[in-house]
């Protein structure tokens, strides 16, 4: 049974607003015909990445009766809040980055990062990382939040540090809102070391999902109701109410069976998150009629140089390249798998 709840996400994002902080989603479509994406802006205390993407297409005519599920069993409790406590309370620390390229100071704070970059892979591509992953016993978010990790390494101070990430969780199907495209998202917090292997990801994933620490995340910010609106902006002046390197989400799979026509939806999506002083990067992905897509975007705090996101993503590409192609050797010399019915 769906709890039916008020939205204890949208104040904090409000407050962070007053902070000076730009908390748009967002969003972009390549067309057909460009290289080149149409950006699209929609706050974070209104949507979330899953809710966001629905009403763009909405808007452009396409219908979508029911959006994403969650997929995850536990059930909402204020039990689990309880269980977390002691996580929620631990110090955070930041992350400490080498030296990087800095662009013009941006003229208000209030804008779009300009430190943004982005890849697609074809359709052939997201197959083939599908498939790999499936046969790894991992999913795609793992996979990519491994390489991610690696990718961004080179730029931190300590290279060997540990790299907290927030990574989102769909709530829809336990959590009901007015409107369905609201927030509905908390997240679980995931520490990447740098010996970790994508299977060792996987399971730091879904041992925080298995211990509710997307319900203790949910319930924190629900009790927070109690809190005035200057008592949330000294929590996340302070970072005590959420620090991490950055955040890493997917949207999902959306349309796999290519029945969206309409002209102006027609491309390759992109979608990455708000980025914070308290998460300098973020990074987000999401699959659209089976092409999936990556985008990375910095704080302008921490660099407003498009050429650090850029680099961000081609080393992103490269360790994901060079893991599907180590794979696909490995599988094409063993005798456990017949290489004519393997077909990329």
């Amino acid at each position: 049974m769906a709890e039916k709840v008020n939205d204890p996400i949208r104040p904090w994002f409000d407050a962070m607003e007053e902070l000076g902080e730009y908390i748009g989603i967002r969003f972009g479509r390549v067309a057909l015909d460009t290289n080149q994406p149409e950006w699209v802006f929609l706050r974070h205390s209104d949507f979330d990445g899953i809710g966001g993407l629905a009403e763009i297409l909405r808007r452009r005519g396409v219908e979508l009766p029911r959006l994403m599920q969650i997929k995850y069993p536990s059930n909402p409790s204020w039990y689990w809040l309880l269980k977390g406590l002691p996580k929620n309370l631990a110090r955070r620390e930041r992350m400490k980055w080498g030296p990087l390229k800095q662009g013009p100071a941006m003229e208000t704070r209030s804008g779009p990062p300009p430190a943004v970059a982005w890849h697609v892979f074809d359709e052939d591509a997201t197959i083939r990382m599908r498939r790999v992953c499936r046969q790894g016993g991992f999913t795609v978010n793992s996979f990519l939040l491994k390489h991610l990790t690696k990718a961004i390494r080179p730029f931190l101070k300590d290279e060997s540090a540990v790299m907290p990430w927030m990574v989102p969780v769909n709530l829809r199907g336990k959590v009901v809102r007015d409107k369905d495209t609201a927030n509905h998202s908390s997240y679980v917090s995931v520490k990447v070391r740098s010996y970790e292997t994508v299977a060792d990801i996987h399971r730091s994933i879904y041992a925080a999902l298995a211990s509710g620490e997307h319900w203790a995340n949910w319930y924190t910010y629900t009790a927070g109701s109690i809190l005035n609106a200057g008592m949330k902006r000294y929590l996340i002046a302070t970072e005590k109410a959420m620090s991490n390197l950055g955040s890493f989400s997917n949207l999902g799979e959306w349309d796999p069976e290519k029945k969206i026509t309409q002209d102006d939806c027609l491309g390759d999506w992109l979608f990455t998150p708000p980025v914070l002083r308290c998460q300098m990067v973020g990074a987000g992905c999401v699959t659209f009629q089976n092409r999936l897509t990556i985008t990375i975007q910095a704080h302008p705090e921490l660099t407003t140089h498009p050429v650090v996101a850029q680099a961000w993503i081609h080393n992103w590409v490269k360790e994901i390249d060079m893991d599907l192609s180590n794979v696909i050797s490995q599988t094409l010399a063993s005798h456990r798998f017949d290489p004519s019915a393997i077909n990329y």
